[in-house]
């Protein structure tokens, strides 16, 4: 956990998110600022600032974010219809909060490009 990361505020309980989610390695809530019907947030509970943090010892992160995604998408009705996740790296690519985290977008029409 690092001590000043939001997401590890929400982890470990300092801050109470809008949970959808959660097991032994995932966290996952609603985002405060939702840009499709249903837009969840997914973030491991091990502390890494972005997907270039990951390797050999903790890919299994990516595995874990990947199916409570399915799982959440399954519970919100829009693994048929569809739905996107995306994961951020760094600034320029949009990323605002330092831990690792995957978007999960659905229950509308998705577009593309996307930006």
């Amino acid at each position: 956990m690092a001590a000043e990361c939001l997401f590890c505020k929400m982890i470990s309980g300092t801050i109470k998110p809008q949970t959808v989610y959660e097991d032994d390695k995932v966290l996952a809530f609603k985002d405060i600022n939702p840009q499709a019907p249903v837009h969840v947030l997914l973030v491991p509970k091990q502390h890494l600032a972005t997907l270039n943090d990951l390797d050999a010892k903790n890919a299994d992160i990516v595995g874990a974010l990947v199916l409570a995604a399915k799982k959440v998408a399954d519970d919100y009705g829009i693994s048929r219809s569809g739905y996107r996740t995306v994961i951020n790296c760094n600034a320029d690519a949009g990323q605002s909060v330092f831990h690792l985290h995957m978007h999960l977008l659905g229950g509308r029409l998705m577009h593309w490009p996307p930006g």
